[in-house]
């Protein structure tokens, strides 16, 4: 296990070394993760997004066919600015039993033990498929995972199970909230600052879209379902951002507030939208038109990731189980790609090393006691497919 410990710690340096933030590429590092599986012996497909920038990346071992088990990560991170780390986020540093930088934790070293098991899983005899699956821009609505889905649904490929390993400090997660990420445009008219009345005020009206986001947030408590396992038990809402505004003296025409739902149950996503659109066309917009008749409000849809739904039978819950010692399998407010897998028709969890405390802060970490009980559960998984 050393050894392996030592290789996967080689290799997630590496990874960490590519700063892979959503905004920016990934095709350096998908280009590095397909010579190394290659080199394993895998069959790689680099599947490039229509503006050539990004790519997912899918490879298989073992035989062909339906039934496979799909080991899944996503290449990029969050942003490091406005963050004060102890030293340079994308130059991997080890200290007390830990690997400290950006992607450490979520969720380069579960990608970092898979490749590093690729060349023994390559020497086996697999007696089902094994894919990985390394995808772009999961931190900005999983798009890449989406994408993904659309090709595996093309290639008529129809793996069974999925291990998604964003960090759950090895327990095994059966369930997790929806992830809808929206940004909300507003389209006023400009004007001096000493007359108000001339002009539309985006911002003004961004502000009282915020606040009622605020209400509806606090209205969502009452619809928790009752024996919700979730922690909170509730769908939240978050408001991540209001942009707007030139100058002090100027009526902003434009503003954008960004925000976020984490739906318990669909029906609360459903509630949510109809109220804003409600009062949207209902108060907000009549009284910006009432000033200037082209006034506008837009929602952009970033994404709506789907929850992962526990279900019964679950057939990668009760291996996972089995190959971590569980006695039972959790939920989790946080979401992943492991929806996506699952509206497949795949049996899917999370499970992986770290905890999710650390992510998208500064100082991320992993330690290598996590990273060694992830190698330890990868290669009693290869145990198992093998003959």
């Amino acid at each position: 296990m050393s050894t392996q410990l030592d290789t996967t710690t080689a290799i997630l340096g590496d990874l960490v070394a590519f700063p892979t933030i959503s905004t920016d590429s990934n095709i350096a590092i998908i280009a590095y993760l397909a010579q190394r599986l290659e080199d394993a012996g895998a069959r790689v497909e680099v599947l490039l997004d229509p503006g050539g920038q990004k790519a997912n990346l899918l490879a298989t071992m073992g035989p062909e066919g339906d039934g496979g088990v799909v080991l899944s990560g996503h290449t990029d991170v969050v942003p490091v600015s406005d963050q004060v780390w102890s030293s340079d986020p994308f130059e991997m540093r080890a200290a007390d039993g830990r690997l400290y930088g950006r992607g450490t934790c979520d969720m380069k070293g579960f990608v970092a033990a898979c490749v590093a098991l690729a060349p023994e899983f390559g020497a086996r005899r697999l007696t089902r498929p094994l894919h990985f699956a390394f995808t772009h821009d999961e931190e900005t609505g999983c798009l890449g995972a989406q994408s993904l889905a659309t090709h595996l649904t093309a290639s008529g490929l129809r793996p069974s199970l999925a291990l998604i390993g964003e960090p759950t400090m090895m327990r095994v997660i059966e369930g997790h909230k929806g992830c809808y990420e929206y940004s909300t445009h507003f389209h006023g008219l400009a004007g001096h600052g000493s007359g108000p009345d001339k002009g539309v005020n985006a911002v003004e009206y961004a502000v009282r879209f915020v606040a009622r986001l605020l209400e509806l947030k606090d209205r969502l408590r009452a619809r928790a379902p009752e024996g919700s396992r979730f922690e909170p038990p509730w769908t939240t809402i978050n408001t991540g951002a209001l942009e707007g505004g030139v100058a002090h003296n100027v009526i902003p025409s434009n503003a954008r507030v960004d925000w976020e739902m984490r739906p318990v149950q669909v029906s609360d996503a459903d509630f949510v939208k109809e109220d804003l659109r409600r009062y949207c066309a209902e108060v907000l917009l009549p009284a910006m038109r009432a000033v200037y008749p082209q006034a506008e409000i837009d929602t952009q849809v970033i994404g709506e990731v789907a929850s992962l739904v526990p279900a019964e039978p679950n057939e990668a819950r009760r291996i996972l189980m089995e190959l971590t010692g569980a006695n039972g399998a959790d939920v989790v407010a946080f979401g992943t790609e492991a929806g996506i897998f699952q509206s497949l028709g795949m049996s899917a969890v999370v499970c992986g090393p770290g905890s999710i405390e650390q992510a998208h802060k500064a100082d991320e970490y992993l330690s290598l006691d996590q990273l060694g009980e992830c190698l330890g559960m990868l290669e009693r998984l290869g145990d198992r497919i093998s003959a």
